[in-house]
């Protein structure tokens, strides 16, 4: 039998804090409703920095990673509707990933499709759900009318813009996008995006209206945060709705209502999925109009870096520093 091990943070800190824990498949017995999952694939997400750094509070050591896919081993009593050898990806709010093994809650699980492999799940199923729940539902509290959506979609060329921007325009969305470097536009302008930018974040409003006949756009999807707030709301026009959903560069600071009412009655939200999903229902039906969305050649996955569980530092450091585009798997 293959080695059993984790990948811990042992305290709060930058990808150095990471080490292997080796795990005792002797011991992990899943109990009512649990099972036990061999994973094949591990998606990687900023949302394991935040785990990783402290800046989403926790007890250390602690577990790592939200997405993965692979093959039920065991299940325990009261399962409904898995069995052992069933191929299924999860993301959960329940951070645990980084391992070859791990015991889950059936009820957190997704089937997998003949058609969708263990790398494509882990490199798509967070990513994409994201897309769903800020394409799908987010959106649907902008204040349009009698027009197109028009949105800007920061990081465009990251693991969720990849897909974000293509969900984007087909639902009929005038997309505007911006990426950190000269690299990327080309890339984000092939994946959909009407207009792309790399100018600093102080230039997007006064570009945004250069583009967009002097108007602001509808919504701003913003996971950048800390350095790019003050553009995002200067970006849209009355009404506007400004989406903070990722804390790339640090978390937004402290804002009163009145900056939201001196923008012109501007909305604001910071979503999170595991609340779009929270369960069976939810779960079921952004999974499969994700899968659908693959199978129709509308959403690609790039899986552009693949680094084995145990390198998992280098692949933060490469995350963390915006050199990564599309979608990053590790594998066990």
């Amino acid at each position: 039998m293959s080695e059993a091990y984790a990948i811990i943070a042992e305290k709060a800190g930058g990808p150095e804090v990471l080490v292997k824990k080796p795990l005792d498949l002797s011991k992990m017995k899943p109990e009512a409703g649990q099972v036990l999952l061999r994973h094949q694939a591990i998606g990687l997400n900023f949302i394991d920095i935040y785990h990783r750094s402290g800046l989403y509070k926790q007890d250390f050591p602690a577990n790592l990673g939200c997405e993965a896919a692979g093959v039920i081993e065991a299940v325990g009593d009261k399962v409904k509707g898995f069995k052992a050898g069933d191929r299924v990806a999860i993301f959960t709010s329940k951070p645990g990933a980084y391992a070859t093994h791990r015991i889950v809650d059936a009820s957190e699980l997704v089937a997998l499709p003949d058609d969708i492999s263990a790398e494509t799940a882990a490199a798509v199923l967070l990513k994409g759900m994201t897309s769903w729940m800020l394409a799908e539902k987010c959106l649907a509290h902008a204040a349009i009318e009698g027009e197109a959506p028009k949105v800007m979609v920061l990081a465009a060329a990251g693991g969720v813009g990849s897909l974000l921007i293509p969900w984007l325009k087909y639902l009929g969305v005038t997309v505007f996008a911006h990426t950190s470097t000269e690299e990327k536009p080309a890339k984000v302008k092939a994946n959909g995006a009407d207009y792309v930018t790399t100018l600093p974040y102080s230039d997007l409003p006064d570009w945004v209206r250069k583009q967009n006949h002097g108007e602001g756009v509808h919504a701003v999807l913003d996971s950048v945060g800390a350095d790019s707030w003050k553009s995002s709301i200067a970006s849209l026009r009355k009404k506007g709705l400004w989406v903070v959903y990722g804390n790339a560069s640090g978390p937004v600071p402290a804002l009163s209502p009145l900056e939201l009412s001196k923008a012109g009655s501007i909305y604001t939200s910071r979503p999170r999925l595991i609340d779009y999903v929270d369960n069976s229902v939810d779960l079921t039906t952004a999974s499969q109009k994700l899968f659908a969305l693959l199978r129709k050649n509308i959403l690609k996955v790039e899986i552009n870096q693949r680094f084995p569980l145990t390198e998992v530092a280098k692949a933060h450091q490469l995350l963390e520093s915006r050199k990564t585009t599309g979608s990053t798997v590790l594998i066990p």
